[in-house]
C-alpha cells in the first residue's frame, strides 16, 4: 500500500530528475478564503506525470525492449521523457482524441507514438498486445504502486511548502495523483476529488464502493478520461478522500480563463479542473478553511485559452 514512508522514499529517489514545483498564494476576494496553488504545470513535460514515471523506471531493471505505456497524452510525454533521460527506448499508445500538441510533445522526446482507438482504454489494450511482442516494461498511467508513490510526492511537497492547508483540491482521472496525495495526507487535511461530469470515474466508484466503468467525454477527457479508477488507489480514496465534486465543462473553461487573466498561467482543461470547483462554488470551503489547489497540467494550445 502506498503510504507516507513509500512516498518519502520515492521523493529521495526521483529528486535528481524532477522539479520541486513552486506554490502561488492568492489573495483574491473571489474565493472568500486563502487559496494556494501548487504549480505542477511547471514540472518537466508540463504536468505532474514525470514523478510517477521516473519512480517506476528507477525501481526495476529496464529490459532491452525498453518501456511502453498507454496515455491520453501527459503520461505518455512523461514516460518518453523519463526513458530518454535514462537511456532506454519508449513506445507510447494514445487514443485518436489526444490533441496534436500532446502527440507532438511525446514524439519530441524520441518516443514512437501509436495513435488509434476512441479512448484511453482502447490505447491500453493495444499497448498490451504490443508489449507481449516486444517484452517492454509497462508503465501504467496510474494503477501501479511505484507510480502512485511518485505522484504522492506532489502532496509531500505541498505540505512542506504550505503546511497550514486544511483542504486540498485535486483533479481526478484514473486516480494516480489523488491516490498519492491522499495517501500522503492520510486524513491530516481534507483531500477533495474534482472531476468533470463527463468523466466521473471516482465519483461513480465511490457511489457503489468499487471501481466501475464510467462515461468518458467532454473538454478534459484527454487528461481525465479514464473509464475506471485504479484498483490500487481506490482503497486509499475510500479511506482518505473526503468529498468527490463534479464540475461542468463551462466551469473548467472559466477556470482556464481565470488562471490566465489573474495569474498569467496557461492550464489545460484537466489542469484547471480542480480550481473550477472553487470558482464555480460547486465546492464551498467551510469558514476558516485554507485551501490548496493542484494545477496539474499545462499542455494545451494557448490560443484555446487566451
Amino acid at each position: 500500500m502506498t503510504d507516507r514512508s513509500s512516498i518519502a522514499a520515492a521523493a529521495r529517489r526521483i529528486a535528481p530528475y524532477v522539479r520541486h514545483t513552486p506554490i502561488l498564494r492568492l489573495d483574491d476576494a473571489a474565493f472568500g478564503v486563502p487559496v494556494t496553488l501548487k504549480l505542477e504545470l511547471l514540472q518537466h513535460t508540463g504536468s505532474f506525470k514525470p514523478r510517477g514515471a521516473f519512480n517506476r523506471l528507477l525501481t526495476t531493471d529496464l529490459p532491452a525492449g525498453g518501456v511502453i505505456a498507454a496515455s491520453g497524452g501527459n503520461h505518455g510525454a512523461a514516460v518518453a521523457y523519463a526513458a530518454r533521460e535514462l537511456g532506454v527506448t519508449a513506445e507510447i499508445f494514445v487514443p485518436a482524441s489526444t490533441p496534436q500538441t500532446k502527440t507532438d510533445r511525446i514524439a519530441s522526446y524520441g518516443a514512437r507514438v501509436v495513435q488509434g482507438g476512441d479512448a484511453y482504454a482502447e490505447a491500453l489494450a493495444a499497448s498490451r498486445v504490443r508489449r507481449a511482442e516486444t517484452g517492454a516494461l509497462e508503465v501504467h498511467a496510474y494503477d501501479h504502486e511505484a507510480v502512485l508513490d511518485g505522484q504522492g510526492t506532489v502532496g509531500r511537497e505541498f505540505e512542506t511548502d504550505a503546511p497550514d492547508l486544511t483542504h486540498i483540491l485535486v483533479a481526478t482521472g484514473g486516480g494516480g495523483l489523488i491516490g498519492g496525495v491522499a495517501a500522503w495526507y492520510a486524513g491530516s487535511a481534507a483531500v477533495v476529488s474534482v472531476e468533470p461530469f463527463g468523466c466521473p470515474s471516482l465519483c461513480s466508484a465511490l457511489a457503489v464502493h468499487c471501481p466501475i466503468d464510467a462515461p468518458v467525454g467532454g473538454l478534459a477527457a484527454d487528461a481525465l478520461g479514464a473509464r475506471r479508477v485504479g484498483e490500487l488507489m481506490f482503497p486509499i480514496a475510500e479511506a482518505f478522500v473526503s468529498e468527490a465534486v463534479l464540475v461542468e465543462d463551462a466551469d473548467i473553461a472559466a477556470a482556464q480563463r481565470w488562471l490566465w487573466e489573474h495569474c498569467r498561467l496557461i492550464a489545460e482543461p484537466g489542469g484547471a479542473t480542480a480550481l473550477a470547483a472553487l470558482l464555480s462554488r460547486r465546492f464551498v470551503p467551510p469558514e476558516g478553511a485554507r485551501v490548496g489547489v493542484v494545477v496539474c497540467g499545462g499542455n494545451t494550445d494557448p490560443s484555446k485559452v487566451i
